[in-house]
């Protein structure tokens, strides 16, 4: 245990200006937080930094610009009552609860209920539910509480939301928690740019790796030489420049452009909690961010996993955790010593933030050093078909006229996509690239099971099989080959048990995010798992969930990274 020192107890693998502010919420925030007087605020935070946190069933919230510092350089925010994040929302289930959204920018706005079960007039989608908030308007939404758990809320409006436009909910059971905890706090992850979310996603479509510094380079190939030999390593070359993939994709944006967030408080800021050896603490994990996958642990605690998505779960006991944007995760610690470090790092290694849990002020534990950097693998990128043909072994003699996959992807999809997969692969127990055998336990897609089984006992009446799409060159990203502004609406029967099978025929994890429905993921063998509102797929992965076609009306279906749906992959539902 040691005092904190905020410079030298950082880890030297960031730029100095990773560190340079962040001491307090939101990267020092300059705004007023105006709060409903028919919302009451909770007892005063005694989370360092963490969202003020609103209670009740009538909520005014204002939509505003705020000027703000996170790098030593002053943007403006979009942020909701003068805060990043916005007010936490604490509800009870069964209310009925009233949310007035002010707009006071020059820009059209809205809020989406992330994970809510609501009417789809409320679901806050601009263009399906309604035509958005204009500036000046308020909006009412008004709907009641259907369920429990951790969720959140953002803006679906211009990418409001990776320029600070998110907060926290936290609804609480009917009949009371099932998972009892001394202390319970919001863990809100997220990423911050200085530059224009537009500017930058312009700059993806001029060139996709313009934030990506860990192309191939002459070493690389070196160090393939001696492992499979100079015939190997110029045959495993010749593969990936054919397929005209980079095994580096693990992410469009880095460190390099990216701050990352824990409760709108930098590395630097380090966000506290408070804790008691001895006594459980609930920990509420919320992916707020627009472009990161995180990779959590707490050196030296356990972490029992109670919740996902809001939906309890069988408790699966790991060490680590990876989630993506939109994806939120309940932990239980018990904490013994004084000071523990919250550790979350980008899947590409490029960049991380912390946080401390400690029983005093003052308190901090160490920052442990990134993880080496894991590029993607020929199964990472083709599937189980590519696992068979390109085993080390087989690699030297390998024809690269019959690689599997590639050649008939633009025929089938056109310009747009760059490769298909013939054979994905069904492990849901993979951790993921970078968190492979890397001597801790990782939670996966397999271990969780939703206390008390699928909503619907009914077996899917048909299949819908999508695949996920895109080209790095190009910078599109599509669902079969077809970008949202070419694409037609998907039909769902209403009252229809259905099969959703997602392949994805891309180099990235996809965070799909379907509205205003359960997503029930199942095993290969189609045995119910998981229910989730935001279904990770991974490089080369086939995943099917079950889908029960209970909500009527229009509904946003989409990758959350928030520069592929802007790109193209993100499709309307329409349930009739």
């Amino acid at each position: 245990m040691q005092r904190l020192r905020p410079d030298r107890s950082l880890s030297p693998h960031l730029p100095r200006r990773r560190f340079v502010q962040g001491l307090a919420a939101g990267g020092l925030l300059l705004g007023l937080s105006p709060m409903s007087a028919r919302a009451r605020v909770a007892d005063a935070a005694t989370a360092t930094g963490s969202a003020p946190e609103l209670r009740g069933s009538e909520f005014d919230l204002i939509v505003a610009e705020t000027p703000v510092n996170f790098t030593g350089r002053p943007r403006m925010a979009t942020t909701v009552n003068g805060s990043i994040p916005g007010p936490t929302l604490r509800w009870k289930e069964g209310d009925t609860v009233t949310i007035r959204v002010t707009n006071r920018m020059h820009r059209t706005t809205s809020v989406h209920w992330h994970g809510m079960l609501v009417p789809y007039q409320m679901d806050g989608t601009p263009g399906l539910s309604f035509t958005g908030i204009a500036p000046g308007e308020t909006f009412t939404y008004r709907f009641k509480v259907r369920q429990a758990g951790t969720f959140w809320y953002h803006s679906h409006s211009g990418m409001q939301e990776q320029t600070g436009m998110y907060g926290a909910i936290i609804v609480d059971p009917a009949h009371g928690h099932t998972v009892q905890a001394a202390g319970d706090h919001v863990v809100l992850l997220s990423d911050w740019m200085d530059q224009d979310p537009m500017r930058v996603l312009a700059k993806l479509k001029a060139d996709s790796g313009f934030d990506n510094y860990h192309e191939p380079t002459a070493q690389d190939f070196l160090h393939d030489v001696e492992r499979i030999g100079l015939k190997g390593a110029l045959a495993r070359r010749a593969m990936w420049q054919q397929m005209r993939m980079s095994w580096a994709d693990l992410s469009d944006l880095s460190g390099a452009t990216l701050t990352y967030l824990m409760n709108g408080t930098t590395a630097a800021g380090n966000w506290t909690a408070p804790i008691q050896p001895g006594r459980p603490l609930r920990l509420r994990f919320i992916n707020g961010s627009g472009n990161t996958f995180y990779d959590v642990r707490i050196p030296g605690l356990k972490l029992t996993v109670v919740s996902a998505d809001g939906q309890d779960v069988e408790p699966v006991t790991v060490d680590e955790f990876r989630f993506g944007p939109g994806e939120t995760y309940d932990v239980l610690v018990r904490p013994k010593d004084d000071a523990y470090t919250i550790f979350a790092q980008s899947m590409d290694r490029t960049g991380y933030v912390r946080g401390t849990l400690a029983a005093h002020p003052g308190l901090a534990a160490a920052v442990p050093a990134m993880d080496l950097r894991q590029n993607l693998t020929m199964t990472d990128m083709m599937g189980d078909d590519m696992a068979s043909m390109t085993g080390m072994s087989g690699m030297a003699g390998m024809d690269m006229d019959t690689a599997p996959a590639v050649h008939h992807a633009t025929t089938e999809y056109g310009p747009g996509t760059d490769a298909r997969v013939d054979h994905p692969r069904t492990n849901l127990d993979d951790p993921g690239v970078g968190l492979r055998d890397n001597g801790r336990r990782v939670l996966t897609l397999a271990d969780l099971h939703t206390v008390g089984g699928p909503i619907d006992p009914r077996e899917p009446g048909r299949t819908l099989e999508f695949h996920l799409t895109g080209n790095m060159a190009r910078y599109t990203w599509s669902i079969d080959g077809v970008a949202f502004g070419d694409s037609t609406p998907v039909h769902f029967r209403h009252g229809e048990r259905l099969r959703v099978r997602l392949v994805n025929d891309t180099m990235m994890t996809h965070p799909m995010h379907m509205h205003g429905m359960w997503s029930e993921v199942e095993d290969p063998d189609g045995k119910f798992l998981v229910r989730k509102h935001t279904v990770p797929v991974q490089p080369a992965q086939q995943v099917s969930y079950r889908v029960s076609a209970d909500a009527v009306g229009r509904w946003a279906w989409h990758c959350h990274l928030m520069m592929h749906m802007d790109a193209g992959m993100f499709r309307e539902i329409l349930v009739a």
